[in-house]
């Protein structure tokens, strides 16, 4: 009899360290496959820097398969288009089929540009910085836009999860736009689904509501708040603003002349629709153990994850799944299959801690939530000209991890010690 075979889905900011992580908690245990479209990994968080041109393609990527191979761990780049969680198997894109014995779905999103006409870098009006493709094609359109400067547009649609991204956007196009000398020909709105600026989908951390209030007023960009984005023309954002109580009190036809905005998450196609094992929107579901309570052998983490909101809000309103909030999720679950592979049941639980560095291209603001979900042991948010610094670091840092195959370095979990910070409940 076979060693059991460990796939992980998905080999983005959570699926990669998961392989590397899970590989080296289960040793000779288990086999373990990494599957994905695509053999290259992305830095997602730098994007924002593609799409002005701070950063090029190949700054933010990383070849796979050799690293991979290096760690032990198998690999398939063809992506998978069905998971068939009652046969123990996926049904990958080229018609052939992998059997698992353990699960682990680390997909990350599908982006939900079509649920808004005119939404999104695809036969419509708006850019994303979703995805590096996404982040290039916003980097040729802002030339393009610096050379015949108009109204900016920048935020993130009813239904959105993952607010920093849009506030970090929104910041670095003011810092660029000024080394340009051309601010002053810009007019800049912030459009957002959230009640009040820095709620973040996570009700504020600290003072985020103040410092990105004061932010925004010090760059001139106004904003909207409780927005519903009806639709988008080419050049011309719709907007509703409704009460507390969900009522439109006032309608805005916005120009723009460039516009960047965040669109809803939901579960990639290969995972939607399958009862027991994702909601409907998508997600996985899972318990405290990052397992699935119908097929006990498949587990999720990152943003493909299940979380209800923070409560209602009067425009639907998600809540991220933050880099660290993910890594916690990957070690819980690298040490609950190596716990299962032993003969004993899960035990460990994520914290669900977030760390969040947002870059405004000069400064930034910084939040440290335990845990991400209210209430709180800890409730910090600052800001300075050290998160930028910290951020072009923090790119460096995990870039460099994932090309050595790393999950968690000793200094890395010192530093994280020192500071009271923990992937696992005790």
């Amino acid at each position: 009899m076979g060693k059991p075979n460990i796939v992980v889905l998905g080999a983005g900011l959570g699926g990669s360290i998961a392989a590397f992580e899970i590989k080296a908690a289960v040793g000779d245990k288990a086999d373990v496959t990494a599957v994905s479209k695509g053999d290259t990994f992305h830095f997602v968080p730098s994007n924002p820097w593609v799409a002005v041109n701070w950063r090029k393609r190949k700054d933010i990527e990383v070849g796979l398969p050799a690293t991979l191979k290096r760690k032990g761990v198998a690999f398939n780049s063809v992506g998978a288009r069905k998971v068939d969680p009652a046969n123990n198997r996926l049904e990958l894109e080229d018609g052939s089929n992998l059997a698992y014995d353990y699960l682990v779905i680390a997909t990350g999103p599908d982006l939900a540009f079509d649920e808004i006409p005119g939404l999104g870098p695809h036969g419509g009006a708006t850019q994303s910085i979703c995805h590096v493709d996404h982040a290039e094609n916003a980097a040729a359109a802002f030339e393009a836009f610096c050379a015949n400067p108009g109204p900016i547009v920048v935020g993130a649609v009813q239904g959105a999860s993952c607010f920093g991204p849009a506030y970090e956007f929104a910041m670095i196009l003011d810092t660029e736009l000024k080394r340009r000398k051309i601010r002053d020909k810009v007019p800049m709105t912030f459009v957002t689904s959230e009640p009040y600026v820095g709620h973040l989908g996570l009700d504020g951390v600290g003072d985020t509501k103040g410092l990105l209030e004061s932010e925004m007023r010090q760059r001139h960009i106004k904003w909207i708040t409780n927005a519903r984005v009806t639709s988008v023309d080419p050049g011309l954002m719709h907007v509703e603003e409704v009460d507390e109580g969900g009522q439109v009190k006032a309608t805005h036809d916005l120009p723009f002349g460039f516009s960047m905005m965040l669109p809803a998450f939901r579960g990639v196609e290969a995972v939607r629709g399958v009862e027991g094992l994702s909601n409907p929107r998508g997600f996985i579901l899972v318990d405290k153990h990052q397992r699935n309570p119908t097929f006990r052998n498949v587990f999720a983490l990152g943003v493909c994850v299940a979380i209800p909101p923070m409560g209602p809000t009067p425009v639907p309103v998600g809540v991220p799944k933050t880099g660290f909030m993910i890594e916690s999720m990957v070690t819980a679950i690298a040490h609950n299959l190596a716990a299962i592979l032993s003969g004993k049941e899960p035990d460990e639980e994520a914290t669900w801690n977030a760390i969040c560095l947002a870059d405004f291209g000069d400064g930034g603001v910084a939040f440290v939530a335990q845990p991400q979900i209210p209430p709180r042991n800890v409730n910090w948010s600052s800001n300075g000209k050290w998160v930028h610094l910290a951020k072009v670091g923090f790119e460096k840092y995990f870039i460099g991890k994932v090309k050595r195959g790393e999950s968690e370095p000793f200094y890395e979990k010192l530093a994280l010690d020192v500071m009271g910070v923990r992937k696992l409940k005790s």
